[in-house]
């Protein structure tokens, strides 16, 4: 749904990160809905920018892998990005009802994943926490039919529940949620630009302190630390 470029729709991959929000009010959300903003980002390598750029928004990854193909060559790219950044990551295994799934040996390939990543990382980030980053929750999914668990279902069936409140419980549980000052001057990171024939230029960016209202003048600073006054 969230692919509309022509050329994604064409080859059915994502290209180009895509936003969205979801207000959650389920039974998790202790009587308040809660806004869940996702970004999809591409799962290749040779669209690197578009994950770096969507990784510096969020506060947690949800890894998706299918239940029958498993990690792919290009998610360890992803997920090393991911785990650079410090974000927590829920394990999510897709179409479990695939009739050639293999629900075990990919949650096994996903954990592998991890630990070789983690291995690898150690020299580098000395500071990495490798509990944390072994330590990933897991739901089993069937998107098509909406449905999730945190039971693993057998190889070629559904979740054994109709909804999707495991995932909402574990990106709830694990995704710390953004904090930010709107009583604070306006400070905000823009991560893509695009233009609309009917809203004129447009910024994705994120909020992290301050608030932004339509006919607002903002300070935009450049890279070459050049800054320039613009209206919302």
């Amino acid at each position: 749904m969230m692919d509309s470029n022509d050329l994604e729709r064409e080859k059915g991959i994502t290209i180009l990160a895509k936003n969205t929000a979801v207000l959650y009010n389920g039974k998790h959300a202790d009587g308040s809905p809660i806004v869940i903003n996702v970004i999809d980002t591409p799962g290749h390598a040779d669209f690197g920018g578009e994950v770096e750029r969507g990784l510096s928004m969020v506060d947690g990854v949800v890894l998706l892998v299918d239940a029958s193909e498993g990690p792919l060559p290009q998610t360890r790219f992803v997920l090393r990005k991911a785990l650079e950044a410090k974000l927590p990551v829920i394990l999510l295994v897709n179409k479990t009802d695939r009739p050639d799934a293999r629900i075990d040996e990919v949650v096994a390939e996903s954990q592998d994943l991890l630990l070789g990543l983690a291995s690898d990382m150690s020299d580098e980030h000395p500071d990495l926490d490798l509990d944390a980053i072994l330590d990933v929750p897991v739901v089993y999914a069937s998107g098509r039919n909406g449905a999730a668990s945190a039971n693993k279902p057998e190889n070629g069936t559904l979740p054994d529940n109709d909804d999707l409140e495991p995932l909402f419980k574990a990106i709830l549980d694990h995704v710390p949620a953004p904090t930010y000052d709107d009583q604070h001057p306006l400070q905000a990171h823009v991560t893509n630009l695009d233009a609309s024939p009917f809203l004129g230029r447009l910024a994705l960016l994120r909020v992290f302190n301050g608030t932004l209202k339509k006919g607002q003048q903002v300070a935009w600073v450049k890279h070459d630390g050049s800054v320039k006054n613009v209206k919302i």
